[in-house]
């Protein structure tokens, strides 16, 4: 799986998401220029809202943890694992994200490591 250019630095916002399409599949990108690394991307679709929204959430800490929660019913999806908090059979995809410069490169990670159900 090669790394794929998205968008630049300057597309992104600072502590919130944006939506990306790439290969015809919506991805919420995620900057926390505070955090380490400061950029993540789960699928956009969120699964229980039926709707591609997550983008949209508020992103957060739960435990520890880096979520956002989705804006149709608050469910809470990890920014590293794409697992939903409160339903632990439901996942969204979750991409490796990186800056080249100011580039933003994504590229899917392993499916043995991406776990996507309903």
């Amino acid at each position: 799986m090669q790394w794929q250019h998205i968008c630049t630095r300057e597309d992104l916002v600072a502590g919130s998401g944006v939506a990306a399409l790439i290969n015809g599949e919506q991805v919420a990108l995620f900057y926390l220029p505070d955090q380490s690394p400061p950029l993540y991307a789960i699928g956009n679709h969120d699964p229980i809202g039926g709707a591609n929204v997550l983008s949209r959430g508020i992103v957060g800490d739960i435990n520890g943890e880096l979520v956002v929660a989705s804006p149709l019913y608050k469910q809470h999806f990890s920014l590293l694992t794409g697992v939903c908090l409160e339903q632990d059979d439901v996942s969204v995809p979750v991409w490796e994200v990186k800056l080249d410069g100011d580039k933003v490169l994504l590229r899917p990670l392993p499916a043995a490591l991406n776990r996507t159900g309903t």
